[in-house]
């Protein structure tokens, strides 16, 4: 085995999810890297709304404060979205720790959510967004038009937070690109599905998104655009990604992310075909 390669394949214990600590509370790279998300999604639309490409936020100072208000529902819908989709009887019967960072197993310690939903996280978003949009009178597809071309990018780094954090590993493989993952049961190669992940699902979807960022042929293209391309990608990457153990497979050979985002794609086409039919009317 080469050098190189068994680096690569032993990068994973050489990185530690901690930067440092405050008192109990550790700070993990893994919040970091999703505060990082949160920032570049801000910058980039912040540069288009300078550039006259944006609407709907505004200004700067409207954007900052949808992007500081939709944490919540990051952290709300995503934590919700875990809990009832991935892991109901564990929680059913530990209620507490549900929506509290702290473990009472084995006495009072903190531990942070260890478990948070994708499509729980979005939905929480929408609901945010969707209700800041009603007190200004404005449409919720305009705003997510106006965010939908750079969030793939600032994605990219909540996956980076992923990996760096052991998490979210991949199935196990005999290729050379597979990884040892200290956190994954046995010893054995992994794929990085992580990597995969913001590859496919934050650079490529990036690199498709922002050169349409200001092609609108109807309202919801973009957003439409975004479930889409997220939905496909997500789909394709969790073949090699490995299931939650609690739950394993769920449909055939499909995990419980692929039904989700099989849902999030109809949700996407379903969107498109209604805009676009709106459009249609309205023009004749």
């Amino acid at each position: 085995m080469s050098p190189m390669v068994h680096f690569w394949q032993h990068l994973p214990s050489h990185m530690h999810p901690v930067i440092f600590s405050i008192g109990p509370v550790p700070v993990r790279w893994y919040s970091v890297m999703y505060l990082l998300a949160l920032v570049v999604v801000y910058a980039l639309t912040a540069w288009r709304i300078r550039r006259g490409e944006v609407r709907i936020p505004p200004d700067e100072g409207t954007l900052q404060d949808f992007i500081i208000t939709s944490i919540l529902g990051i952290i709300v819908g995503g934590r919700i979205g875990y809990v009832l989709v991935y892991d109901l009887p564990y929680y059913w019967r530990h209620p507490m720790e549900a929506f509290l960072p702290f473990s009472l197993q084995g006495g009072f310690h903190y531990t942070g959510f260890t478990g948070m939903s994708f499509h729980g996280g979005l939905i929480g978003v929408l609901l945010v967004l969707g209700y800041l949009c009603r007190k200004r009178g404005w449409a919720l597809l305009d705003l997510t038009d106006s965010l939908a071309p750079a969030i793939p990018l600032g994605y990219t780094f909540g996956r980076l937070g992923n990996f760096v954090n052991g998490e979210l590993f991949g199935r196990v493989t005999d290729l050379p690109i597979g990884m040892y993952f200290p956190l994954a049961p046995g010893h054995q190669l992994r794929f990085p599905s992580q990597l995969f992940e913001a590859g496919l699902e934050g650079l490529a979807l990036f690199a498709v998104l922002w050169p349409l960022r200001n092609t609108r042929p109807f309202r919801g293209f973009l957003s439409g655009a975004y479930l889409i391309g997220y939905g496909v990608a997500r789909f394709l990457v969790e073949f090699t990604r490995q299931p939650d153990p609690q739950l394993d497979f769920v449909l055939g050979p499909f995990t419980m992310g692929q039904v989700l985002c099989f849902l999030m794609i109809v949700a996407g086409g379903a969107l498109w075909l209604i805009q676009w039919r709106r459009t249609v009317q309205f023009r004749a």
